[in-house]
């Protein structure tokens, strides 16, 4: 098993959960829901640099049947951009099938409900996801999902990202 805190992200069209893991890679427990939008990815930088991560792993939705649809692509251009914005820490999607159906049960059964419930199951999925992969790497020895590529202009575009570096040092 490979060592490092490593963050969990849990992509949502209005909300981003994020969970972190031990160093050691034995747990993950939740850090934060994101606000989706301008600033986000300028906060997901803070925190890895808060959290000392050495790679992110993003939540790639598939269907029951594996294939991938709308909400994967959506996923896949945001870790493209995550990964350039990170670079050199790494970005890795994995499957995150019945993350958000497995994080509403646990707290459902913790009796959490409506809006209490709606306020921390983005950051339940992220600690699922970040879970799941965890698991797998100790099981299998490898790195879990697939790595993704930086764009080939390389790191992050300052004027694009300088405002949302700005909003979310505001957002704080």
């Amino acid at each position: 098993m490979r060592r490092g805190v490593r963050l969990g992200v849990d992509l949502g069209d209005s909300r981003i959960g994020v969970a972190r893991s031990d160093p050691s890679g034995l747990v993950a427990t939740p850090v934060e829901t994101v606000p989706r939008g301008a600033g986000d990815v300028a906060r997901l930088r803070v925190l890895v640099t808060e959290e000392d991560a050495v790679e992110v792993v993003l939540g790639l939705p598939r269907s029951l049947s594996g294939r991938e649809g709308p909400a994967a692509a959506k996923a896949r251009r945001f870790a493209t951009e995550l990964a350039a914005a990170l670079d050199p820490v790494p970005v890795r999607l994995c499957d995150e099938r019945f993350s958000t159906v497995s994080a509403e049960a646990v707290l459902r059964a913790q009796g959490r409900k409506g809006q209490k419930r709606r306020a921390v199951v983005d950051q339940a999925a992220a600690v699922v996801i970040l879970q799941n992969a965890l698991e797998t790497e100790r099981s299998t020895g490898a790195a879990p999902g697939e790595t993704v590529a930086v764009p080939e202009h390389g790191g992050h575009d300052e004027t694009q990202h300088g405002a949302e570096a700005q909003m979310g040092e505001t957002n704080r």
